[in-house]
């Protein structure tokens, strides 16, 4: 199965340069070797049916077709050792705590502004700050509930952040069930490699989503809002939901009635305590942000300032999603917490800084260059795969709105063995995305949504752009 496996040089996540196993790899390893022939397509193809009997579609917008989809799947795993998963764990919840402390200083007295550790222009260019936030003080004093931060790995094995997700990341739906199959698919390695396990998730969740109630209530009521059914991440909306024992509602669902948000039932209007809110900012309320929004809930922001109902994440967390506001993250974590980063940023060139674009624009073909505020790995450049053409019209980009953009080194990411073919595996090229909760405490999903570039060199691994998914197995401590 392995006999023409190939790393090219790149750094895999199962083998050492000599194809010998990683630590934590060898049993799966060995499990694979001793595969019949065509056993390995076969799994793989119960994997996939197994997940389309579940209901785990989604749709990217724009797609003509209209149908939905199973995010791609990949029955061989990503592995990572206790050890190394333990100083991801502990990077993590150092960027979470502090950029909690960034945002919610944003939205006050904006110490770290006039301390000139970060230039005043940057958050007053940045399309995440609402000013409709300023003073609001969220339950417990935590802006970002649920997080989910991508992380990749280049070819020396250092591991880096990509960039933050603090408004509504979406996947998590897809690391639980992922698991759910691979137990089937590889029910002997479960049963004696002791993985750990992320079945506890939605109860962490409920607990985190329960523990920012405005009041001590016994039994705060908490609901889902969802966009509604042609949301790429529905199914994911109504899967949380069920896990958690939680009504899904859409904004019609909802009214602001005696100064509280309350929840149409059959048995008349409930007040709601606590919405783990799945709609951007701009559609959440048309009377304070977008008025022709028809997904919000008209009055809820004028509700949230009182203190009457808490939102998952806060309003106004996307201010720390800006990628010009990722470049100083190491500075931020310095600033409140007097600290080294322990996970370090891709080194970034922010294109407004006239010597820094200067450099970006020299090197656009050996870059990548990305917008400040997308997602879904939309508008990005990757320099050496950019026609002359795409070169230059990208570069009149950035010197018409050099804000927009920063610019990164081309990083050789990690790869995992993936099949392509029946018995025929081949590395592609992977990032990871690790969940987050801030709640009682900061706990760290172990594992996360690994997410693969199905075709060969491909670097963009959103599943908006064709990428697929694999399970991640952290190895017990």
């Amino acid at each position: 199965m392995f006999r023409d496996y190939d790393t090219e040089g790149f750094y895999d996540e199962l083998f050492q340069g000599d194809l010998s196993p990683r630590k934590g790899a060898e049993l799966l390893i060995q499990r694979i070797k001793a595969l019949p022939e065509g056993e390995m397509n076969s799994r793989q193809k119960a994997a996939e049916a197994a997940l389309m009997n579940m209901g785990i579609t989604f749709n990217v917008y724009g797609d003509s077709a209209g149908t939905e989809k199973i995010l791609p799947f990949d029955i061989i795993p990503r592995i990572i050792a206790s050890r190394e998963w333990k100083t991801i764990e502990q990077g993590l919840k150092q960027r979470i705590y502090a950029l909690n402390l960034f945002i919610d200083d944003m939205y006050h007295e904006q110490k770290i502004l006039k301390d000139k550790v970060i230039p005043g222009e940057v958050l007053r260019s940045s399309k995440g700050f609402r000013k409709a936030c300023a003073g609001v003080n969220p339950p417990k004093g935590i802006w970002c509930h649920i997080i989910g931060t991508d992380l990749v790995r280049d070819k020396d094995g250092q591991i880096y952040v990509l960039e933050d997700n603090m408004r509504c990341p979406s996947g998590v739906s897809y690391v639980l069930q992922n698991r759910q199959v691979m137990k089937r698919v590889w029910p002997q390695i479960f049963g004696t490699s002791h993985i750990e396990p992320v079945e506890l998730y939605p109860s962490r969740l409920l607990e985190t989503l329960q523990y920012l109630a405005p009041e001590e209530i016994y039994d705060p009521t908490v609901v889902v809002l969802t966009p509604g059914i042609h949301n790429s991440a529905y199914f994911e909306h109504s899967y949380l939901a069920q896990q958690m024992g939680v009504q899904l509602v859409e904004g019609d669902d909802l009214v602001v009635k005696d100064g509280f948000v309350q929840m149409r039932t059959t048995q008349g209007f409930q007040k709601v305590d606590v919405i783990y809110r799945r709609i951007d900012d701009d559609f959440i309320d048309p009377k304070v942000f977008r008025a022709d929004s028809l997904l919000g809930v008209r009055g809820l922001v004028d509700v949230y300032r009182q203190g009457r109902v808490a939102l998952a994440n806060a309003l106004g967390t996307g201010v720390a999603d800006d990628k010009v506001i990722y470049a100083y993250v190491p500075q931020i974590i310095k600033y409140y917490l007097d600290e080294e980063i322990i996970l370090p940023n891709v080194p970034t060139f922010i294109c407004a800084d006239k010597k820094q674009r200067k450099h970006v624009l020299e090197n656009l073909a050996e870059m990548v260059v990305k917008p400040a505020n997308e997602s879904g790995g939309y508008g990005i450049l990757i320099g050496n795969k950019a026609s002359k053409k795409d070169l230059q019209s990208y570069a009149k980009k950035i010197e018409k709105n050099p804000r927009n953009y920063i610019g990164q080194p081309i990083l050789s990411l990690s790869r995992v063995p993936t099949l392509i073919a029946e018995d025929i595996l081949e590395g592609r090229h992977v990032d990871l995305r690790p969940y987050i909760l801030y709640g009682p405490e900061i706990y760290v999903v172990p594992g996360g949504l690994t997410r693969v570039a199905l075709k060969k060199g491909e670097l963009v691994v959103n599943s908006s752009q064709g990428g697929g998914s694999k399970d991640t197995w952290v190895l017990p401590r």
